[in-house]
């Protein structure tokens, strides 16, 4: 009986012993090691070479007769410009606005935008910065004595840092000093600066600028300024005549460094889809009037060869920057404004700290 277990016991100790050599090469092959910067700099390769980043080489499993696990495909990876592009315009800026509607005490304007501009270009120095933001008044329109006294009163109460209109300020040249007479009485403390509309370089312009420069207010027609607070600047860049790109088709933004926060003044919107506006990070504009005349918040007219795209409130262009156009104030053609309130926009600019 004994020596018929012994050739058992010696088979059952050699397979015993088989499989803990097996077990030993299977443990001792060479792990794959992950380098996150060929990673990087690899990311656009196709979907096999992300493959085998990731996939252990089993090649030395070969005489062992060990299957391979199937591989499972990635999902696709995108190309890495295009995910640092998003992530700077997703998480680099955040924009919300509420609305303020405006009571009697402010006959012809009706409501206050609001918008909070958080980037992470803002300066430190700039946070809680306030912007007032005017346009296409068109005085006198519909818009006349009473509601240039309300704007004014209205203006002042913002307590703005700085005050910035987009142009389209009269009907007429007869109205240009008493227009920016009035307006000199809102005083911030970085000032007023304006760019001209259509109906400005129509008529008027020698007499608007002259104007608002005794006043003291500055005329940025394809120049910038610099405001400084506390060692720190954001810069204002305005556009001249931007109906006439053969001469202003080189916006004043490119330029400027990419490292400034730069705000774009600008009378139509059309502008900054017409040509590129690199390193802008705010674009400012008007000439809509917000439809002056919306159905069903549509405007069956309208001075933009984007159709509705543009027509007010927040937009962006192809590029992803943000435009700000306001509805204005006064009005064209017929002293008329349904489903466009008459406005002003106020901007709030804020450090994106995460």
């Amino acid at each position: 009986m004994k020596k018929t277990i012994y050739p058992f016991m010696l088979l059952a100790l050699l397979l015993l012993v088989s499989c803990k050599s097996k077990k030993n090469v299977v443990s001792t092959l060479p792990r794959p090691v992950l380098n996150m910067d060929s990673v990087s700099a690899h990311i656009t390769d196709t979907t096999g070479s992300i493959a085998r980043i990731f996939t252990p080489d089993h090649s030395q499993l070969k005489d062992l007769n060990i299957s391979k696990s199937k591989k499972r495909t990635p999902k696709k990876q995108e190309p890495a410009a295009d995910n640092k592009y998003s992530d700077r315009v997703l998480r680099g800026t955040k924009i919300t606005s509420s609305t303020v509607k405006l009571s009697s005490a402010y006959a012809g304007i009706d409501r206050v935008v609001n918008y909070d501009f958080t980037h992470r270009d803002v300066p430190e120095a700039f946070e809680g910065f306030r912007i007032a933001f005017i346009s296409d008044l068109h005085y006198k329109s519909l818009f006349k004595e009473q509601g240039l006294n309300s704007l004014v009163n209205l203006l002042i109460a913002q307590k703005a840092d700085v005050l910035l209109m987009g142009g389209d300020y009269q009907e007429g040249c007869e109205y240009v000093e008493p227009l920016f007479s009035a307006l000199a009485r809102v005083k911030t403390p970085m000032g007023t600066y304006g760019v001209m509309g259509n109906n400005d370089y129509e008529r008027c312009h020698d007499d608007i600028v002259r104007t608002m420069e005794h006043y003291g207010m500055r005329v940025l027609e394809h120049k910038v300024d610099t405001l400084r607070k506390d060692g720190q600047q954001i810069l204002i860049a305005g556009v001249r005549n931007p109906f006439d790109l053969a001469r202003n088709g080189v916006s004043p933004s490119l330029a400027l460094s990419p490292k400034d926060f730069v705000i774009l003044l600008v009378h139509t919107p059309d502008y900054i889809e017409d040509v590129s506006i690199a390193n802008t990070d705010l674009a400012l504009a008007g000439h809509t009037h917000g439809g002056q005349v919306r159905i069903f918040g549509v405007a069956p007219i309208l001075p933009s060869h984007y159709g509705n795209r543009f027509v007010t409130g927040l937009a962006y262009n192809s590029a992803k920057i943000p435009l700000i156009v306001t509805n204005g104030i006064g009005t064209s053609q017929v002293p008329i404004r349904i489903g466009a309130p008459a406005e002003i926009v106020m901007i709030t600019l804020h450090r994106l700290t995460e």
